[in-house]
C-alpha cells in the first residue's frame, strides 16, 4: 500500500511504499527486496523538498533505528541513523555536553544530519556536521555493512550525498562540552544590509554562534535592515538562576490556514513589529531551545503557508561576491517578497563532502509561498546569478532546481558520480530529487 509523502515545504506529494525497519538486519532485507523504482532512506521529514521521497518506489523510515551510546571521557556519541538530535540534546545537556552542530530544528535524525551535512549558526567556527563524524556505518546496495572513516572516498560521497550512496545505519561523532544549559546572547539591531554584513564580518570571530534576521520587505535606505544575534554557551557565573533544558510542549499551528494569510501586507506588519521589538543593543541570557530552535515551539508551523505549501531557497556565494548577495536582496526587496523567515550567516571551511553545500562565504535562506506570481522565474534568475558567482543552492532545501544548473554549481559532481556508481552500479538508491537533478 502506497503512502503520499512530501518534504517540510508540503509541495509535490508523491506515493511510495513506506517501511520502518527496527534492526540493521531488517534494513538489509528491505534494501535487498527494493522494487525497480529503488529505495531511499527517510528520517523525520524535515528536508524541505523532495530528497526523502521516491515516487513509485520504497522509502525506508529509519526512525525505528534509535539506539545510541555516549563515551563521556572522549565526548563521543555513537548513534543509530534514526536517533534524533532532540533525543540526544535531552540526554546530553544535563551531562554537560552539546551536539557539535545544530540546524534550525532539533527534530532531525543523525542519518539525515550526515546525509544533508547540516550546518548551524556556528559554521564560521566549527564547519558542518560531517566535519565532526569520526566514522559511519553504511548499508550498501549490495547488502554490505561498511564502516567508513574520513579519507575514504565513499565517506566523502556519503557526507552531503543526500542518501544516494546507501543507508546510514550508524555514526560516531564528537560533542561540545558546556557548563550550563543557557546561552549568553548579544542582540543588535542594524539599519541596513551593509551595516549587518559589516557587523558580522567584524565580530564573527568573537562568538561561536552568529545569525542575522533580514527584513526583505524594507526598501530604500532601510534595505536589508536586520536583527543580529550572536551567542556563546554561558558560564555558571553568567547565569542568575539555573534553568534545565526543557523545550516544553509546542503550540500547535491551526490545522488549516487561509492561503493568503502570509501575504505582503501581513508580513510587512510582522517584520516592522519584529524589528522594532528588538533592542538596539543588549546582552542577555537565553535558553538553548529558544536560541537554536525558536520555530520548534510551534508544531506544524509549515502549515502556516497554506495548502499550497512553501519553497525555501538557500544559497551561498563565496567571499568576494558580496555584490551578488546585495543584488539578490535588492531584487527581493523591490519584488516585495513575502518571506516570513530570512536569515543570513557566514560560512567557514567545508567538511570535505563532495556534494556538501557549505563553502566559505555568505549564505542567505528565505521562505516563499509556493505558487507566488513570478516566483519560478525569479528563482531561476537567482540560480544564474549564484552559479555565475561560484556559489550554489542547498539540496536539502531545494524543490525546483534543474539538472544543468546543479552540475554548474557543484564542481565535484562527476567525482561523486564515479564513487556512487562503483558502490551502487544499478542505481538502487534513488529519490525524486535524484531523478529531477539526474544524479
Amino acid at each position: 500500500m502506497s503512502t503520499f509523502l512530501t518534504g517540510w515545504g508540503c509541495t509535490a506529494p508523491t506515493p511510495a511504499r513506506l517501511a520502518r525497519p527496527r534492526s540493521v538486519g531488517h534494513l538489509r532485507e528491505l534494501v535487498a527486496s527494493a522494487p525497480r523504482r529503488g529505495v531511499v532512506a527517510r528520517g523525520l521529514g524535515r528536508s524541505y523538498g523532495d530528497a526523502a521521497q521516491n515516487a513509485g518506489g520504497l522509502v525506508v523510515d529509519c526512525t525505528g533505528l534509535d539506539a545510541w551510546t555516549f563515551d563521556e571521557g572522549g565526548g563521543l556519541v555513537t548513534a543509530s541513523g534514526g536517533v534524533s538530535l532532540h533525543t540526544l540534546m535531552t540526554a546530553l545537556i544535563p551531562r554537560g555536553w552539546f551536539v557539535p552542530v545544530s540546524p534550525g530544528t532539533r527534530h532531525v535524525t543523525v542519518g539525515g544530519a550526515v546525509a544533508a551535512d547540516v550546518h548551524g549558526k556556528n559554521h564560521h567556527r566549527d564547519s558542518s556536521f560531517g566535519a565532526h563524524v569520526r566514522s559511519l556505518t553504511l548499508v550498501t546496495a549490495g547488502g554490505e555493512v561498511l564502516t567508513l572513516r574520513p579519507g575514504h572516498p565513499l565517506f566523502s560521497a556519503t557526507v552531503g550525498g543526500m542518501g544516494l550512496t546507501g543507508v546510514i545505519a550508524e555514526a560516531t561523532f564528537g560533542c561540545v562540552p558546556i557548563e550550563t544549559s543557557m546561552m549568553r546572547v548579544d542582540v543588535r539591531r542594524t539599519a541596513d544590509l551593509d551595516e549587518t554584513m559589516a557587523a558580522m564580518a567584524d565580530t564573527d570571530g568573537r562568538h561561536r554562534y552568529t545569525v542575522a534576521w533580514i527584513d526583505l520587505m524594507a526598501r530604500g535606505r532601510r534595505m536589508g535592515r536586520g536583527v543580529l544575534t550572536r551567542g556563546d554557551h554561558a558560564a555558571p557565573a553568567e547565569v542568575k538562576e539555573a534553568s534545565p533544558f526543557a523545550p516544553g510542549v509546542p503550540a500547535r499551528a491551526p490545522a488549516w490556514v487561509p492561503g493568503g494569510l502570509l501575504n505582503g501586507l501581513s508580513l510587512r506588519a510582522f517584520n516592522e513589529v519584529w524589528y522594532r521589538k528588538a533592542p538596539r543593543r543588549r546582552t542577555l541570557t537565553q535558553g538553548i531551545a529558544p536560541f537554536f530552535h525558536p520555530l520548534d515551539g510551534v508544531e506544524g508551523w509549515n502549515r502556516m503557508y497554506g495548502p499550497r505549501g512553501f519553497v525555501q531557497y538557500q544559497f551561498v556565494v563565496p567571499f568576494g561576491a558580496e555584490e551578488t548577495l546585495r543584488g539578490i536582496v535588492a531584487t527581493l526587496s523591490e519584488h516585495g517578497s513575502p518571506s516570513f523567515l530570512t536569515v543570513l550567516k557566514r560560512f567557514g571551511p567545508g567538511s570535505g563532502g563532495l556534494l556538501s553545500f557549505p563553502m566559505p562565504g555568505w549564505t542567505l535562506a528565505l521562505d516563499l509561498p509556493a505558487g507566488g506570481r513570478g516566483l519560478s522565474g525569479l528563482l531561476r534568475g537567482f540560480d544564474r546569478r549564484v552559479a555565475g558567482a561560484g556559489g550554489r543552492v542547498y539540496l536539502a532545501k531545494d524543490a525546483r532546481l534543474g539538472a544543468a544548473m546543479m552540475a554548474e554549481m557543484y564542481p565535484e559532481l562527476e567525482r561523486w558520480r564515479r564513487i556512487r556508481d562503483e558502490a551502487d552500479p544499478a542505481g538502487l538508491f534513488r529519490s525524486d530529487l535524484a531523478r529531477r537533478l539526474r544524479l
